[in-house]
């Protein structure tokens, strides 16, 4: 009788020990999934980690993760029934095709669904045989077994609370198996426990997630709204700051696909790849600080206005003053007789006004700066500059102030020297800008990123004069990013957009003076960069072809 005892006993020891070693196992799995959880960036990704994790500790056979939805419902996320081969939802892309269950019904909480129950009551349910439980509706639950031949049997149905007590949504396993018989069983405590305690962990994570997405999407839309500012004030620039930062990334990535050459060790991260598209976005923030009038200056003689018309004005007042003039002098000769000599003043004003409509035309071309203008243009302004006029005051004055001569004789485009500092100086707000806010760790290089865009790699460009070593990949990517785009841009004023070749001979001569990083260009020829971002944003004409052997510099 003692040894039978003796045996019983170390029967029950070893159950005991066993069961204890069991859940000791199913708790170091519960901690490895609460740290992987915290890790996981993908909201699907996340759900279906929740899911698989709370079935592996419990042992359950299928599973589904409902989420509480604004208007009160529940909503599947995830269905997984292992022994089914039955997936939906998450990552699948196979998407689930049930309704959401509704909390409320007729205004009343709806309690016949144990889904919906344990979300209203915040309390698990435990059912050990849905056939057999009493108080909950599952209809639902014998039409899909009768469709499927499957046998939903015992229930593990638990609310998902945050760190703010609010229920976020429902963990819910179907038949838990037997570890050693591997028949269906009953959710044990220790599984109920175990289940609430992801449930727990998961929702923390699920809410921290969300958060950090809700974050994310108000920084961006923050950008954005910057951006939009830039475009309210200038729409030929709102387009650049959002195109700059899709080629840059195109580039980038075509880089990070690269396994020979220079660049062959260059790769990128997720978090990488997100700290270059803000970057991308916010490449020309400091635009909000350049003058309306220098950002959309058309013509050499625009401010808040087109200056022109002021000199046809006083074109008019010296064709004016010449009839005048001319009709006195005609006046007066035939006065005394001189028919002959009154008919060459006649002729001598219509030359003089013909000249005078030859200077205005010649005006309005200059104005615009589409062409380099020569020696003989620029000494042609100050001619007609020194042309006398009586202004509205009635002083005689220069046809022509300084600042409309100093405005007509840029050489090329329509910037003056100081109007050209304050456009470069927006990279130098933009620097300053970012540098002043607290970047989190995943993006502390977005200002050198952004920052370095107008740099040259022969160190001879602004605003700090860096070398090609002494920037990083990202941002000699954004900087051929953004002349690639300049060039064809076709919302600029002043200039049509340039076609593909006419873009890839300047840009390879870029290379070939130092201006641009010479092995990105190498990859954006060669991997065609161009022609995909051509394809998103160019219009037909300007998709010509491209003889790739005959660019500038290029090393296929």
């Amino acid at each position: 009788m003692s040894e039978l005892l003796d045996s019983t006993r170390l029967r029950f020891i070893g159950a005991a020990a066993t069961a204890a070693e069991d859940l000791g196992q199913r708790l170091e799995q519960l901690n490895a999934i609460g740290a992987s959880l915290s890790a996981e960036r993908d909201i699907n990704r996340l759900l279906e980690s929740i899911l698989a994790a709370a079935k592996t500790i419990t042992r359950a056979d299928g599973g589904t993760l409902y989420r509480v939805t604004e208007d009160k419902t529940l909503r599947f996320e995830i269905v997984r029934t292992s022994s089914l081969k039955y997936y939906l939802g998450g990552t699948t892309g196979n998407p689930v095709p049930f309704y959401p269950i509704q909390l409320y019904k007729d205004g009343k909480p709806n309690h016949s669904m144990v889904a919906a129950h344990a979300a209203l009551t915040g309390k698990t349910v435990n059912i050990p045989d849905a056939y057999a439980a009493d108080g909950f509706d599952f209809s639902g639950t014998r039409a899909f077994d009768a469709k499927t031949g499957y046998r939903s049997q015992s229930f593990l149905t638990v609310p998902m609370r945050n760190h703010d007590h609010e229920i976020i949504g429902v963990l819910q396993l179907i038949n838990a198996h037997d570890p050693s018989s591997g028949e269906v069983v009953a959710f044990s405590p220790s599984d109920q426990r175990l289940a609430e305690s992801l449930a727990s962990q998961a929702a923390v994570a699920l809410t921290n997630r969300m958060l950090i997405m809700q974050l994310e999407q108000l920084f961006e839309s923050f950008i954005n709204l910057m951006n939009s500012a830039i475009d309210e004030k200038s729409p030929y620039t709102g387009g650049h700051c959002q195109r700059v930062p899709v080629l840059t990334m195109l580039l980038a990535e075509a880089v990070n696909d690269t396994r020979e050459g220079p660049l062959r060790d260059f790769t990128m991260s997720e978090k990488d790849r997100y700290e270059l598209k803000i970057a991308g976005l916010l490449h020309d923030c400091g635009k909000v600080t350049t003058p309306v009038h220098v950002v959309d200056k058309a013509t050499k003689l625009e401010t808040i206005f087109d200056r022109v018309h002021l000199i046809d004005t006083r074109f008019e007042v010296l064709k004016r003053d010449v009839e005048i003039e001319t009709l006195r002098l005609k006046a007066s000769l035939l006065e005394q007789g001189k028919r002959m000599e009154a008919a060459d003043q006649e002729k001598h004003m219509r030359e003089r006004l013909r000249a005078l409509d030859a200077d205005r035309r010649f005006l309005h071309t200059t104005n615009i700066g589409s062409e380099r203008m020569s020696d003989e243009d620029v000494a042609r302004v100050k001619r007609i500059a020194a042309y006398r006029w009586r202004d509205s005051a009635g002083h005689e004055a220069d046809f022509l102030t300084a600042d409309e001569v100093k405005n007509l004789t840029v050489r090329a485009g329509t910037l003056t020297d100081d109007e050209r500092k304050i456009i470069n100086n927006h990279i130098v707000a933009t620097i300053k800008m970012l540098e002043a806010l607290p970047w989190p760790k995943h993006l502390t290089k977005v200002p050198e990123y952004a920052g370095g865009h107008h740099e040259r790699m022969d160190g001879k460009g602004y605003p700090k004069g860096l070398t090609r070593e002494q920037m990083s990949v990202q941002a000699r990517c954004m900087g051929i990013a953004d002349i690639f785009e300049a060039l064809t841009a076709k919302d600029r004023p002043y200039k049509k957009g340039k076609t593909l070749s006419e873009s890839l001979e300047i840009l390879g001569r870029m290379k070939l003076n130092g201006h641009v990083d010479p092995d990105l260009f190498d990859i954006f020829v060669k991997r065609k960069v161009y022609l995909r971002y051509a394809e998103m944003f160019l219009d037909p004409e300007q998709i010509d072809a491209v003889d790739e052997s005959r660019l500038p510099g290029f090393r296929p």
